[in-house]
């Protein structure tokens, strides 16, 4: 793809347009929760970026969700009203859809439990005196314990009605820009790239589901006759499938950084003791928070050393939590209830690192044709509403839009060039059998 940027550049004689990506990583509902602050806040402090034309995006786990949207030309405040809320009402996307039992998975597993005794029973009638007969027959219903306690159909029919709204699309191939989401092959344990050639037939919503589906929470996503489960089991945000497609500016949003106990504030939550600084003093769930996130916080630092090397023309932003935010920390990564919070929360973390780094920022910034709006990011109480004034015209919201309208104005030159040429070729045929002027009288 580098290489073919680059031919092209010598036979127009000038530079191609910057290409930018977006990579996004998982968190569960709090992740995506992050992901749609953050964005909010890139989106109302950058000058000459749209988050709806971006050239690639990259999603894992929750991040799908959020990728898949914006590819499909929901603009991030739109993303707000869906997902977070509209106002006084209820967001369009209800918590409880994620929570719905897996019924299909309870019954299947149900139905296996008789063959499951049949086979324990009949070892132990063939075995009886050899050793470890009882544990194996035993251990054979072990197969008959579900694979996750929620299903995923709500969130299939709220996915299929989202793609299916004007300008939008289910399928890969159909997408004006490229969009990438990675989930993990139960039985290899290798990523999967929905979306690249040869994994670009399955719908979009399949592939967010099976990205999406953790381990334990919901069952593997059976598709083409494979399994797969959430993917950040094998990564944290792949944002390989972005660089390998040339996207020179790569902006990333990790949700889920360690928590520095140590230098963090009190937060007030009702969850925190005064004067605490231990998270072993907070129980097994904050040591279990804890190890997880700095799990896959040091595999995307090792990641990211990975792809400066590789791709050392590349620049690449990272955008998360302060590592002191205890609120961050302290909220369930599957809660809903602190949402319009969190959000906002997300918003100004990001507008204040931006503020704060911005010297740095800006001169990256500057080599992609993008600006940072110092006049808004210094202004300290802008809140997020100013962001959600989504005044972008119609056309630059929806990417299959402008498609259409490039083909429009591409056909409509060449038939205008099609008329100047006959105009031209009859001129000269008239020339040719009247050489002298009729209007002269001569």
């Amino acid at each position: 793809m580098v290489r073919k940027l680059a031919a092209r550049e010598r036979v127009t004689g000038r530079r191609a347009s910057p290409r930018r990506g977006l990579a996004l990583a998982g968190g569960g509902p709090l992740g995506a929760i992050y992901e749609i602050g953050c964005v909010l806040a890139l989106f109302d402090s950058l000058e000459g970026v749209d988050f709806n034309t971006l050239d690639a995006y990259v999603g894992v786990s929750s991040g799908g969700f959020v990728a898949a949207g914006l590819a499909n030309g929901i603009s991030p405040a739109q993303m707000y009203r869906l997902f977070i809320t509209d106002g006084d009402r209820a967001s369009e996307l209800a918590p409880d859809i994620f929570l719905q039992p897996a019924f299909g998975e309870f019954t299947r597993r149900l139905l296996s439990v008789p063959g499951l005794v049949s086979r324990g029973a009949l070892g132990l009638i063939r075995e009886p005196l050899q050793r470890g007969t009882v544990a194996r027959s035993f251990a054979l219903l072990s197969r008959a314990i579900p694979t996750g306690i929620f299903g995923q159909h709500s969130v299939d029919k709220f996915l299929a009605a989202l793609f299916a709204g004007p300008g939008r699309s289910d399928d890969f191939r159909r997408l004006a820009t490229k969009l990438y989401i990675v989930a993990t092959d139960l039985d290899t344990g290798a990523p999967v790239t929905f979306g690249k050639r040869g994994f670009d037939a399955v719908p979009i919503r399949k592939a967010i589901q099976a990205s999406s589906a953790l381990p334990g929470l919901f069952p593997p996503v059976r598709i083409d006759g494979r399994h797969y489960v959430d993917g950040v089991l094998s990564k944290t945000l792949h944002a390989s499938a972005a660089l390998e497609d040339g996207v020179e500016l790569l902006l990333c949003i990790n949700p889920l950084i360690p928590f520095d106990a140590g230098g963090a504030a009190p937060s007030g939550s009702p969850r925190s003791v005064p004067g605490e600084r231990s998270i072993d003093a907070g129980g097994l769930p904050r040591v279990l928070a804890q190890t997880f996130r700095a799990i896959i916080h040091s595999r995307m630092e090792v990641g990211m050393d990975k792809y400066r090397r590789e791709y050392p023309r590349a620049d690449i932003l990272v955008f998360g939590p302060a590592r002191e935010d205890a609120i961050m920390f302290e909220a369930n990564v599957l809660s809903y209830g602190q949402r319009v919070e969190l959000c906002e929360r997300a918003y100004r973390t990001t507008r204040e690192h931006l503020w704060t780094q911005r010297s740095s920022i800006s001169a990256i910034l500057s080599r992609h044709g993008i600006r940072l709006r110092a006049d808004r990011l210094q202004d300290a109480t802008r809140p997020l509403a100013a962001a959600l004034q989504d005044v972008r015209p119609l056309a630059a919201a929806r990417p299959s839009i402008v498609r259409a309208k490039a083909d429009l104005d591409r056909t409509l030159d060449q038939l205008e060039q099609w008329f100047a040429d006959r105009r031209r070729k009859r001129a000269a045929v008239r020339k040719r059998a009247c050489p002298v002027d009729p209007c002269s009288g001569m």
